[in-house]
């Protein structure tokens, strides 16, 4: 049965609906037979239905972010001009995820192996066949949900009329697959993870801390730790305040990863370790992104130290008519979460260059 985890609650998450799409067939060979998709959304789909914007999501994290750090009236990603759909990644513990399933054949352990292109078709689907949507003025998403953007330009060009990548590859490097092994071996390394038959996440919280160790060490950047930075980010809760980088690493790192379902996190980093459009195109990544006909801002974040800019900016050199727009963010990669009002404003302004941009 499901294992109970109030961080995969609309209470921790904010709302969102779950939608079936029935029996989904997996790239890999493997099957969920009743595949659920949880959405949130966030303003109204016009008549025409042309106003559609799908994100996405990354690694370890759910719409949560979104609804919280970019969407809003005012904003580029606007609920009063957009209808904008946040769609959690298959395994992310609010979309059918190995604890989350009641079916025993999939749960846990048995768990089918995802890839982006799965999550990607099963988006497709769902869109299409839930809200009618055929077509979206912008894809955009963060990290594995920037791998996401990259795979519908690719599979789904005729879908997708703009696109913005951020802080993500399409082609996952060997040094960001390497990366990713030792945050799924920290996980795998406690004797609770039980080769991911536990009975709670709590019983692999020596490995998820390990886990958090490494995000911190790879995920923000030197000049974050080094000019105390962290002092002016708020605590999570209450009674979690911090004085200290130790403090900053136990109440805010530690803190938020051991909250979290260690399959969840297995799952999605097999996923993250393989993005790779160049499956489209029999292994040829020119010829994947040469199938791209949306507008494309490629947004690196500059600190980036697992999908820097030098590994993003070729990959908008072989896209047409693709530009870079970079970022910039003490924390990195986790500029993502939006603790510099500088990084918000220009994520914002380019995105509406991008929106405003004839297609």
């Amino acid at each position: 049965m499901p294992l109970e985890n109030p961080f995969y609650t609309p209470e921790m998450q904010g709302p969102y609906e779950l939608r079936s799409i029935g029996r989904f067939e997996l790239e890999e060979g493997g099957v969920i037979p009743d595949l659920q998709l949880a959405v949130a959304t966030f303003g109204e789909l016009n008549e025409a239905r042309d106003n559609a914007i799908l994100v996405p999501t990354w690694f370890s994290g759910t719409h949560a972010t979104w609804w919280q750090v970019y969407i809003g009236e005012g904003r580029a990603l606007d609920p009063t001009k957009w209808f904008i759909a946040v769609v959690n990644q298959i395994g992310n513990g609010l979309s059918t995820s190995p604890h989350t399933t009641d079916d025993p054949s999939i749960a846990m352990s048995r768990f089918p192996q995802v890839r982006i292109g799965d999550d990607v078709r099963a988006q497709e689907q769902l869109m299409r066949e839930h809200y009618g949507v055929e077509r979206f003025a912008l894809v955009v998403g963060g990290s594995m949900g920037a791998q996401q953007t990259w795979e519908w330009a690719v599979r789904y060009p005729d879908k997708v009329l703009r696109a913005a990548p951020i802080a993500g590859t399409a082609q996952n490097t060997p040094h960001d697959a390497l990366f990713t092994q030792t945050l799924m071996d920290a996980i795998t390394s406690d004797p609770g993870w039980n080769g991911g038959e536990y009975a709670s996440h709590e019983e692999v919280r020596d490995g998820l801390t390990r886990h958090a160790d490494i995000w911190a060490t790879m995920g923000l950047t030197t000049d974050f730790w080094k000019t105390e930075f962290w002092k002016g980010i708020p605590p999570i809760a209450e009674g979690l305040e911090f004085s200290t980088y130790e403090e900053f690493q136990q109440n805010f790192t530690r803190t938020l990863f051991t909250m979290m379902d260690p399959n969840a996190l297995l799952s999605m980093g097999w996923k993250w370790q393989r993005g790779d459009v160049a499956r489209n195109a029999d292994g040829d990544l020119a010829a994947a992104l040469a199938r791209v006909t949306a507008k494309v801002f490629v947004m690196p974040i500059e600190q980036d130290m697992f999908f820097p800019p030098r590994d993003c900016e070729p990959e908008a050199a072989m896209t047409p008519g693709a530009e870079v727009r970079m970022l910039h963010s003490i924390a990195g990669h986790f500029g993502l979460f939006g603790f510099e009002q500088s990084y918000l404003d220009e994520v914002d302004a380019h995105l509406r260059e991008l929106l405003d941009t004839p297609v």
